[in-house]
């Protein structure tokens, strides 16, 4: 991969989306959007910020960690306002605009003079502000903030929120540095170092890029800041959550981290941070270190629809090959996070050792987390359920809901990527992305049923004829996938680099580019060093996981072994999935003749039956039941 090269995601408003992906954002638009502010409401988080009412105070009780989930507030907040200012652009609500905008008004009356805004630090513990990076999560409350004045601005112009967070930011160059009186520090979440680089490239402020760089680089140095700052606050320094610097990353500088530890959303964050800084600044050691973190990271920790982080205790990562599936943590926020850095990590150069992953993340992994109406809501997402499992419609620490509304209500702008001479498509979906590139004004449409079907239709618009390369992705998974530019084979090995069909030409309006995946049902197979998954086999079609749910198939899931060729599966829509392509395979079935003893000399009959897999992100959808995504496997399943 050519480092040289800096590719950067097409902002929101310059990308519509259809297809899936727009059914999922008209979701967000019809529910999700207005649902975030309500459930904000109902909590007490505007109340939190009005400071013509006296403050609420505590209302979610402190934790022997010494804080609570009430600290992280403005991040919901923060998060909410980007997921409404998505949804505007797709579809225009005044009402709901006006919610925000109230809220904004909040914001600028509670921030200090000196720029510093924190609803916590400001109304409950004021006492305590910049006293606790390590636990506290200011910055990363100032991150979310960040985020969602950068979206709020794209979607409807208004600058209000922008100029607060930019006030917040200059405040934050005076606290933190090397100089006199300056706090060598950074946060103990992640999250401010990447929404720093989103302020600066909505203001062409490169001081915010210095600051996100200065957090990535003090990281885990020593002297190391949280212990110097526990001393100074009198706290006993070895008495803390997790007892390990590892949790939040800080244990050592990042760019000698070898091994993916700790907390999974901290770790994506962070991650996702450090390529946006390495893009900037063209930083190879940055690069690097990256490199080694993702390969340990999905060689030995990450499951197959891209969740990760398999511990409730940790909310993270344990030891290599550890991927329960009935017990997985698989934080929907941590998928998102992954989405974020493997996006990140093709500001470089597209490579699909990212984007392949990224696909796989957003599809199983995070859009689980989201139900087709929009209303509920995935914290952990295991790949099996035995009937007890289900969305929820909030949560004491509800970082999960506003996190993957935004996800998907943004995602035109993960799908596409510009360099100075280059546009590479990342995934695919029915979207029209507009850019500008070697002096012409281009919009590039696709016309596709993905990832339902693979036939995938690219049109040229531009106002005059222009040299640059589109770039499309051949999925790994894809066997014997074609490419025709204006009806003309092209030879896509000759013109693969890194997984990448690149077509560099002088393209004018009317030029068309057709791609065919194929979508062929695959079996999938875990290392055996995994022992949860020995003698089972996955399902994949596309980028998409498939599982059995007892509404399909019945009560008793773990019955069921399959056994039939995967080339004779047969392929139906199921309207009550929004159309989504079923999979119905021979299986055999465990007959029901075992009688009361628990243990018998004699294995089970067998039964031949037909099982059905669905989509894994649209499972507990339909009526509550088992969901299973590994199944056994019988002799003829996977040839």
């Amino acid at each position: 991969m050519k480092r040289d090269r800096q590719f950067r995601p097409l902002p929101v408003p310059s990308v519509d989306v259809q297809g899936l992906f727009g059914d999922r954002q008209d979701a967000i638009c019809d529910s999700t959007a207005a649902t975030l502010l309500d459930r904000c409401v109902e909590a007490g988080m505007v109340k939190a910020i009005d400071t013509s009412i006296p403050s609420p105070g505590v209302i979610i009780p402190i934790q022997p960690w010494g804080g609570t989930t009430q600290m992280f507030w403005d991040s919901d907040l923060g998060k909410s306002i980007e997921t409404v200012a998505y949804s505007l652009y797709r579809r225009a609500n005044p009402e709901l605009e006006a919610r925000v905008d109230a809220i904004i008004d909040l914001y600028e009356k509670l921030q200090n003079e000196d720029g510093y805004l924190n609803a916590w630090f400001q109304r409950v513990q004021p006492e305590r502000r910049w006293t606790n990076l390590r636990d506290h999560h200011e910055l990363y409350c100032a991150g979310h903030l960040m985020e969602g004045a950068v979206a709020y601005y794209q979607a409807t112009g208004k600058k209000k929120l922008l100029d607060i967070m930019c006030r917040y930011a200059d405040y934050l160059i005076t606290v933190f540095g090397r100089g006199p009186g300056q706090m060598p520090g950074y946060c103990g979440h992640e999250e401010v170092e990447l929404a720093l680089v989103k302020l600066a490239r909505v203001t062409g402020e490169k001081k915010y890029l210095d600051l996100s760089k200065f957090f990535v680089d003090e990281r885990g140095t020593e002297p190391h800041f949280f212990t110097d700052e526990a001393l100074r606050d009198g706290r006993d320094v070895a008495d803390f959550h997790q007892k390990t610097y590892e949790y939040g990353q800080s244990h050592v500088p990042v760019r000698e981290q070898t091994k993916v530890v700790g907390h999974a959303v901290r770790a994506m964050y962070l991650y996702a941070g450090m390529a946006d800084i390495a893009t900037e600044y063209k930083d190879d050691s940055l690069t690097a270190a990256l490199e080694t973190l993702w390969d340990d990271l999905t060689t030995k920790q990450m499951y197959v629809t891209g969740g990760i982080g398999p511990a409730a205790a940790n909310e993270g990562f344990t030891d290599y090959y550890d991927l329960p599936n009935e017990t997985a943590y698989a934080e929907t926020c941590a998928s998102v996070g992954l989405v974020f850095w493997a996006n990140r990590m093709l500001g470089r150069g597209p490579n699909r050792r990212y984007a392949d992953i990224m696909e796989q993340a957003l599809y199983n992994g995070a859009m689980a987390g989201l139900s087709l109406d929009g209303k509920t809501f995935f914290y952990e997402n295991p790949l099996e359920s035995g009937g007890k499992h289900h969305r929820w419609v909030w949560h004491h620490c509800p970082c999960c809901p506003p996190n993957i509304a935004r996800l998907l209500a943004s995602i035109g702008s993960y799908m596409y990527a510009v360099a100075d001479n280059e546009i590479a498509v990342h995934l695919y979906g029915e979207s029209q992305a507009r850019f500008e590139i070697g002096g012409a004004k281009i919009e590039l449409s696709q016309k596709t049923n993905y990832p339902w079907e693979g036939a995938i239709h690219f049109g040229v618009k531009a106002d005059k004829p222009a040299r640059f390369a589109i770039t499309l992705r051949v999925p790994g998974w894809a066997e014997g996938a074609t490419l025709k530019v204006n009806g003309e084979a092209i030879d896509i090995a000759s013109v693969t680099i890194d997984g990448y069909a690149r077509i560099e030409r002088d393209w004018k309006s009317g030029d068309a580019i057709d791609l065919e995946i194929p979508l062929a049902p695959r079996a999938i197979f875990a290392n055996p060093l995994v022992r949860q998954d020995a003698g089972r086999t996955a399902l994949m079609r596309g980028p998409l996981v498939y599982c059995v749910e007892a509404t399909d198939n019945g009560e008793g899931l773990n019955r069921l072994t399959l056994t039939g060729d995967l080339g004779k599966a047969k392929t139906s829509t199921v309207d009550a999935l929004r159309g989504a392509v079923a999979l119905d395979l021979p299986a055999q079935r465990d007959a029901a003749d075992w009688g009361t003893a628990l243990y018998r000399t004699s294995p089970p009959k067998q039964e031949e039956t037909t099982a059905r897999f669905v989509p894994y992100p649209f499972w507990d959808n339909r009526t509550p039941g088992e969901m299973l995504v590994w199944v056994r496997t019988g002799a003829a399943s996977g040839e």
